[in-house]
């Protein structure tokens, strides 16, 4: 018997990867709470990347999912994402640790560049650091947003929403969880109208061509942990709001209700539970209550923590981190002699709090959106949603980029420095496909050597 000829035999399918242990996932998630750099757009598509596409631990279609739900909740949505995928791999302590791990590294180096810079204020070879870095941030910003463009707006229908939010944000200041429900509606209806360009991914919803089978793919059944039960949801809301209360009376009683640290994690919270639409959403409310209620801090050390968050692994919203950190120094918590250590802990203190609520969402929430996959009716919303997330994501580049390069407003000197560092940072991802830390790394450089080099000579 002839064996078939090369020419007519299918080509053999792909297998999926090993389902990875949970210490090789808590390796990656130690790895990219070091490296997430570029804001929540850029962690997405630093998450595509690497858990999508290299290593397929779980396919386009349910990463989208996971994402669309993610981006409707308040608090930081990329990490959101980081306990979703760790839950759904390796149950709760898989999303505790990819979630914790997420944030961790960022604290740190936070609390470390706060104790910096309120023990010894302004140094020019940082200021010059970050001057490289955020022109080398808004181009992260515009690849991610077209990164996920690219593979979410698959037809008419989801540009113009995506363009709809763009101008309902930009120009309108619409409040973005207004864009979200006008979204979510849209996708609705667009789903009973239009199903097949509202399925997850667009009308053209396979795979990614360069992406194969993954541990968990779009058709793999939700494994056992992931289900819904009632039981488990009145379980995890107890166990959360045992945890807030314990934690938060345990300041009361130390430090009294009036006391700071009880204080911060009263405003944290409410900081944490009512508002959407991610960091420079919350900045205001927070600006509000930590500078001007409170007093914590003033208005230029609130500007500075923002730099710093911004140039920090992690989510923006770590700038509440040094929001902590610089209340908790000048309030002098723990005597003179103990001013750093004051630091740290109101720091955590702020940390916990704020991120508390993003762990419930996932963990209480997703087991409901896993038993949603693949049911129009639910998808189709949230497939609308991804599509103005982009416009939004638009929009948080085009706020880059103005203050970045027009940094006293546009009477003030353009800053073209910035402008070509950014140019080379844009070039570097979209035509050499550089990894995000060379491209900090590289901007950084050139921002340190134009401001102590160039600058210094042209002032003169």
């Amino acid at each position: 018997m002839t064996s078939p000829s090369p020419a007519t035999d299918p080509p053999p399918s792909p297998a999926a990867p090993p389902a990875p242990s949970f210490g090789e996932a808590l390796r990656y998630w130690w790895r990219l709470g070091w490296i997430s750099f570029g804001g929540p757009a850029g962690q997405i598509a630093l998450m595509h990347e690497e858990l999508v596409e290299r290593k397929r631990w779980i396919s386009e279609g349910r990463f989208l999912h996971a994402l669309n739900y993610c981006m409707v909740l308040p608090g930081p949505e990329a990490q959101q994402l980081a306990t979703y995928i760790g839950w759904l791999m390796h149950r709760s302590w898989g999303g505790v640790v990819a979630g914790g791990l997420f944030v961790l590294p960022s604290l740190f180096i936070l609390v470390a560049l706060s104790w910096v810079y309120m023990a010894w204020g302004q140094v020019p070879a940082v200021a010059g650091l970050f001057y490289g870095i955020k022109p080398a941030v808004t181009a992260l910003v515009v690849h991610a947003a077209w990164r996920v463009g690219s593979r979410t707006l698959k037809n008419a229908w989801l540009w113009a929403i995506a363009a709809a939010a763009f101008v309902a944000i930009f120009a309108a200041e619409v409040p973005f969880p207004l864009i979200v429900l006008a979204a979510g509606a849209l996708g609705a209806l667009g789903g009973r109208l239009a199903p097949q360009h509202f399925r997850a991914g667009g009308s053209h919803g396979g795979k990614h061509a360069g992406a194969g089978p993954a541990v968990i793919d779009d058709h793999t059944p939700v494994p056992p942990h992931a289900r819904f039960r009632w039981g488990r949801f009145w379980r995890v809301l107890g166990l959360f709001l045992g945890l807030w209360l314990v934690v938060l009376g345990g300041l009361v009683a130390v430090f009294g209700w009036q006391g700071t640290l009880t204080q911060m994690g009263w405003f944290f919270t409410k900081a944490a539970l009512l508002t959407f639409g991610g960091a420079y959403a919350v900045l205001p409310y927070v600006y509000q209550g930590a500078v001007d209620h409170y007093q914590w801090l003033t208005a230029t050390q609130m500007i500075d923590g923002l730099a710093l968050g911004e140039t920090t692994p992690g989510p923006l919203i770590m700038v509440v981190a040094f929001v902590g950190f610089v209340g908790g120094w000048n309030q002098v918590l723990f005597g003179p002699e103990h001013t750093l250590l004051a630091g740290a802990v109101a720091a955590t203190v702020v940390t916990f709090f704020t991120f508390l609520p993003s762990f419930l969402f996932i963990l209480l929430g997703a087991p409901f959106i896993e038993t949603t996959h693949g049911q129009l009716r639910f998808t189709a919303p949230l497939t609308g949603i991804t599509a103005a997330v982009v416009g939004v994501i638009v929009n948080l580049a085009v706020f880059f980029a103005w203050h970045v390069l027009w940094p006293q407003g546009w009477a003030g000197r353009f800053e073209w420095a910035a402008a070509l560092i950014g140019v080379g940072a844009a070039i570097a991802l979209f035509r050499f496909k550089a990894g995000v830390i060379p491209v900090i790394a590289g901007a950084a450089v050139a921002g340190l050597v134009w401001s102590l080099g160039l600058a210094p000579r042209l002032a003169g």
